[in-house]
């Protein structure tokens, strides 16, 4: 297979970047999207050019480093999975594919299609853990958990923070990660003693880096490789409700 890639490229955050367009050819329609990218890396060093710096690392659709936006749709038109998870057959022989970073203000280019996520791990950084001293672990049944809880409680664990939500979301929100963070805490007995200061310094967190707010498209949902429901978010407003109400009472 053949293709027309469009990559923006930036030498640095200062710089102005623009779409520099290069063939993909004989490629297998096999070949993963970041193993394409490999191809055209090693053909450029061939030539003496500048790679394309792109980030990866687990290559298995579990850390999220390898966030790009792909023909304008995060991580690609193969969802749910990341772009580690894309393959080449879901092009067309001879396509053009245009390849940027993800687009949101909270997340500033440093190079190419490698962006600074750092503002998700602030978020995360401002409460998303439980940091009170648990002891030993517990015997697993000495604790009880209605299964509805446990099952709603790994669904929001599964989200890798790759930051997709955001890219997708016309207003670059992050309120499915922060929902998720908050959630899968929220819902477990261990997460209850600091649930109120949680869900406020999370919060307070995610708006100081800048994201916008949710105005339900589902963007969000749609692009999640972990299919993180956007009912989330509702539970991240009741969350930062009860949790306002409680502080303004002084609890």
């Amino acid at each position: 297979m053949n293709f027309r890639l469009r990559v923006w490229r930036q030498p640095n955050a200062k710089a102005r970047g623009k779409l520099v367009d290069y063939e993909a050819r004989d490629i297998s329609p096999n070949t993963s999207f970041l193993e394409m990218l490999d191809i055209l890396n090693d053909n450029l060093l061939g030539r003496g050019e500048e790679p394309i710096a792109f980030d990866s690392d687990c290559r298995e659709g579990i850390c999220g480093v390898c966030s790009l936006t792909i023909n304008g749709e995060a991580h690609g038109p193969d969802h749910p999975g990341a772009v580690c998870e894309l393959y080449m057959r879901k092009f067309r022989d001879g396509a053009t594919i245009i390849v940027e970073p993800f687009r949101v203000r909270s997340f500033p280019i440093i190079k190419d299609l490698v962006i600074d996520r750092r503002a998700l791990d602030r978020i995360v950084q401002a409460g998303g853990f439980i940091s009170a001293r648990a002891g030993s672990a517990p015997e697993a049944n000495s604790i009880p958990i209605p299964k509805h809880d446990a099952d709603l409680a790994m669904e929001a664990a599964a989200c890798i923070g790759c930051g997709a939500c955001a890219a997708a979301c016309p207003n670059g929100s992050a309120m499915l990660f922060t929902a998720a963070k908050v959630s899968h805490l929220s819902l477990l007995p261990q997460g209850n003693p600091e649930r109120v200061a949680r869900v406020l310094k999370m919060v307070q967190v995610m708006d100081a880096e800048g994201f916008g707010n949710c105005t339900n498209t589902y963007e969000c949902e749609a692009v999640c490789p972990a299919e993180i429901s956007a009912s989330f978010i509702a539970k991240l407003n009741r969350e930062y409700a009860r949790a306002s109400l409680r502080r303004g009472a002084g609890e």
